[in-house]
Formats: structure tokens, C-alpha cells, sequence
């Protein structure tokens, strides 16, 4: 698999129909395929734990410290599943942990949507257990101030239950549809590695909790959800490692793994920003990311099969392969002039104002903005008469330092 077609794995779209597939797949194998769970019940009563347990582990050194935080009220609810709910639901303690858990899970995954992306050994990670534990103890006290009072009219009237479907009254469903709802806006609109797990962690557990009449459900459900979490887990440290974070795209060390796998036929192109130092002295460092971001987001329409990559401060590098540079000089330039006849909106980040809405309203009133404009340079060398990737990226390079000195905003072999 190439290093590029990872990108698949950060598309908002198979970050949210995977684990809607997978959850739908579990659903409609319960009944016909408990024969077959009934023979790995012992390994799949004890997978959540380690599967679980090892996520917490590895989030710490590749800092996904929500995805952490998922990962430990996961591992928490499984063992409370495992160990207070295996009695029938006719017993009113069983019942009451039952709901409450429903409840709580759900709204504590949803929080980590706002937490900071912080490690779990940290201060702030304690924190968050203590408040856990709170939580719990909370739980604890209430379950025994009302396990003894007589709660069979709440259960028939209060909560509207229809047992054939789920043993979960149709409250607490609305309340799963409405969390999960929400996690899957966050995939579709901020698409956090982080936002996924989330999502993972409230689809699983709210459908263990909807079909909890079926026997290994939970194994079942925490099982897929800890595999999905760790193959997310992969995915996100694949893109701190090779994405770069400004500008969301492939970084050097992405180019410099797609150089050792290239063809005879390859072409390579440098682009830098023109007079960039100076447009960052001028208008500030807010607004200097705010232009290589818009510029990344322009060469990523260039066309013809490209591949872009940050190769580090303003300069950019586009891989063309199996192509000649004549055959790319053409969605170049016309790359070079969209990126000079495009209207850039200055902002003034110091006159801001902190709060959102009247940051909003501000934009509206005014209707008069100040556009700036900024072009770049291009050099271009293909792979003949040489195949080496150094040499051609060099005298890419190298004919990029020739277009800025017969005078920028021009493309050069």
C-alpha cells in the first residue's frame, strides 16, 4: 500500500461509515451467530480488557489523549457490564446500574469531544479520574438510598419500555440516537482522529446497551470497539507522523518516503512563496499560516494526477509520476496565475474581538475588505536523463533559485 492511500482512512466519510457498517453487521448476526461466539466466549469475556488496556498504553507516547480518555471509560463500563449487570433486570439494583450507565457513558464520551488533547498521565488526566470516581461513588450512594423503595410503577408507567424490541426504554434510546448524532456531526465537520473514537465508543456501547437481551452482546460490542479504536489509533499516528498539521497535507518526511518508490518516468516541481519573510514582518504570523494554508489548499487543485507535499517553511513540492515535465507545465502555470489573481481577505487578528458571535457580526458590517495578493515560483525538472530522486529534486531546486532571480511569479526549468 502506498503512503498516500492512507488518506482514505482520514476521509470523515470512512470514519463514519466503517463503524456504522461493522455495528449493523454485529446487529443482525446476534441471534444466528451465537453458536459460533459461544465457542470463543472465554477469549472474547477477557479481549475488551487487554485490547483496551493496551490503547491507554500506546496513546500516551503518540499523544492522542482523548482517544486515551475513550479507551479508559470503555475499559470502566466493561467491567461494570461484566461484573453488576450479568443478574436479570427484574432485580431494581441491577436495573438502576443498567440506566445509569446508559446515561453516564454516553454523556461522558461526549464530553472529551471538549477536552484539551492532553495525556492521561498528566495532572490533567488525573483530574478526569477523579471525576470518575466521583461519579461512581455518586452512583454508588444513590443506588443505595433507593434500591429498597418500591420503583415497579416508575418501571411500568414512568419509563416507556417495549421489551420485544429492547429491554431499554425509549427515552434512554433517544438519548444514545441524540449523542451518537452529535459525535457523528463532529466527524462530518472537525474530523478529528480523536472525534472517532469517540463515535466508536458511543455506537458500541449504546448498541450493547439497546440489544443487551442477547448474550455476549457486550463482549461482542467492546470487542469490535477496542479493534476499531486501535486501528484508529494507527491511522492518527500515521498522520502526526507524515501530515502537516498547518496545512493538512503530506509533509518532507511523506516526500522523502515517496521518492524511494518511484518509476523510471517522474516529475518534480518546487514551489516557494514570493518575498514570504517579508509579507510575515508586515502582516504577522497569523496571517502568514493563513496564506500557506490557503496556498495548499490552491495546489491541491493543480491537476494531472499530482501529489503535494509541504517540504517545509513557504516551499511546496509537486510530484507528477509518469509524466514529462512538458506534460505538466501547462496546470503549473495555470496553478501560478490562480494563486496571483487570487483575492486574499486581510484580516486584522489584533483588532479581533475574543468573543465569536461579535467576531461574526463584525464580518457582517463590513462590507469593504482589504484584498492582498501574493505569487509564487516555480522550478521544474523531470527524471531524464537521470532516475535519482536527489538529483532531481536538486535541480528542481535549482531552477526554482532561477525563476526568482529573472524576477519571481514565473516557472522555470
Amino acid at each position: 500500500m502506498q503512503l498516500l492511500s492512507f488518506s482514505i482512512f482520514r476521509n470523515p466519510g470512512f470514519r463514519f461509515g466503517i463503524p456504522s457498517l461493522l455495528s449493523f453487521l454485529m446487529v443482525i448476526s446476534l441471534k444466528e451467530g451465537r453458536e459460533t461466539l459461544l465457542v470463543y466466549q472465554n477469549l472474547l469475556l477477557i479481549l475488551p480488557y487487554i485490547l483496551f488496556a493496551l490503547i491507554i498504553i500506546l496513546s500516551q507516547p503518540f499523544n492522542q489523549g482523548r482517544t486515551s480518555l475513550v479507551a479508559l471509560l470503555m475499559i470502566i463500563a466493561y467491567y461494570i457490564v461484566q461484573n453488576y449487570l450479568q443478574a436479570p433486570l427484574t432485580n431494581n439494583t441491577t436495573k438502576l446500574i443498567y440506566y445509569l450507565l446508559a446515561t453516564l457513558l454516553p454523556l461522558n464520551l461526549l464530553l472529551v469531544h471538549k477536552l484539551p488533547d492532553k495525556r492521561l498521565w498528566s495532572l490533567f488526566g488525573g483530574y478526569f479520574c477523579l471525576f470518575i470516581a466521583i461519579q461512581i461513588i455518586w452512583s454508588t450512594i444513590l443506588i443505595q438510598y433507593i434500591e429498597k423503595s418500591d420503583l415497579s410503577s416508575l418501571w411500568n408507567s414512568g419509563l416507556l419500555t417495549q421489551l420485544h424490541f429492547s429491554p431499554l426504554p425509549i427515552l434512554f434510546i433517544f438519548w444514545g440516537v441524540v449523542v451518537a448524532g452529535t459525535s457523528t456531526f463532529m466527524i462530518l465537520f472537525r474530523n478529528y482522529g480523536s472525534d472517532q473514537a469517540v463515535f466508536i465508543g458511543v455506537l458500541f456501547s449504546s448498541l450493547t446497551f439497546i440489544f443487551f437481551q442477547y448474550g455476549l452482546v457486550s463482549c461482542s460490542a467492546f470487542t469490535l470497539a477496542a479493534l476499531l479504536h486501535m486501528f484508529n489509533l494507527i491511522i492518527c499516528s500515521h498522520e502526526q507522523a507524515f501530515i502537516d498539521q498547518l496545512t493538512n497535507i503530506p509533509g518532507r518526511r511523506a516526500l522523502e518516503t515517496e521518492l524511494k518508490n518511484l518509476g523510471k518516468t517522474y516529475t518534480l516541481a518546487m514551489l516557494d512563496i514570493d518575498h514570504f519573510k517579508k509579507f510575515n514582518d508586515l502582516y504577522g504570523h497569523k496571517t502568514g499560516d493563513n496564506v500557506l494554508t490557503l496556498v495548499a489548499q490552491l495546489i491541491a487543485k493543480v491537476g494531472g494526477g499530482a501529489q503535494i507535499f509541504r517540504y517545509g517553511g513557504e516551499e511546496f513540492t509537486i510530484l507528477f509520476k509518469g509524466k514529462k515535465s512538458e506534460q505538466c507545465e501547462e496546470c503549473l502555470d495555470k496553478l501560478r496565475i490562480a494563486i496571483a489573481e487570487y483575492n486574499l481577505v486581510l484580516r486584522n487578528y489584533a483588532e479581533r474581538p475574543d468573543n465569536d458571535k461579535q467576531g461574526s457580526m463584525t464580518r457582517k458590517n463590513n462590507v469593504i475588505h482589504r484584498y492582498i495578493h501574493v505569487t509564487v515560483s516555480i522550478g521544474i525538472a523531470d527524471s531524464e536523463p537521470t532516475s535519482n530522486p536527489d538529483i532531481v529534486l536538486k535541480a528542481a531546486d535549482d531552477a526554482l533559485y532561477r525563476a526568482k532571480e529573472s524576477g519571481r511569479n514565473r516557472l522555470s526549468h
